[in-house]
């Protein structure tokens, strides 16, 4: 399927590409936003692990890779908090990386495997849903119209 472009009204504003017919730019920046949020928990995740490595920073290859995903996380997290909103996307980062690290202490680290750790851990995943569930397009519309505002304010 062929995509198209849309100009968005505004005078010497580029268009901007839709990659599927029948969307608009906002529902792929939308996504988009999600999938940056998604990789940078998963980074929180690689990074929190990486401190058990680096012994206090102490040993070159598993610091240098630590620092890189702290990064690359809060990079990722910044371009998501552009389309999301800012308590959704971090809770949503924050909880991806709590439960992965501390799953993965458990798998790796021998961390204790209760039953009450494993059954707040899947509330963790469950308030996880809820919050993606619950984070509306409309929602989104006013976070994507106030940042078009900004934009156009400091291009004047």
């Amino acid at each position: 399927m062929r995509g198209r472009t849309v100009n968005n009204g505004s005078p010497g504003r580029p268009c901007e590409p839709l990659f599927f017919v029948g969307t608009t730019p906002h529902f792929y920046h939308h996504n988009v936003a999600w999938i940056y949020l998604i990789v940078a928990g998963i980074l929180e995740v690689g990074w929190a692990i990486g401190l058990k490595y680096t012994k206090g920073f102490t040993v070159l290859v598993p610091s240098i890779l630590t620092v890189a995903a702290i990064v690359l996380s809060m990079i990722l997290l910044s371009l998501a908090t552009r389309t999301l909103p800012i308590g959704t996307a971090y809770a949503i980062w924050v909880g991806i990386g709590a439960v992965g690290a501390a799953t993965l202490g458990m798998i790796f680290f021998d961390e204790p495997r209760t039953p009450a750790r494993i059954f707040f851990l899947a509330l963790l995943v469950a308030a996880i849903i809820g919050l993606k569930l619950t984070s509306s397009p409309v929602d989104q519309q006013d976070v994507v119209a106030d940042r078009e505002r900004s934009e156009s304010i400091s291009n004047d």
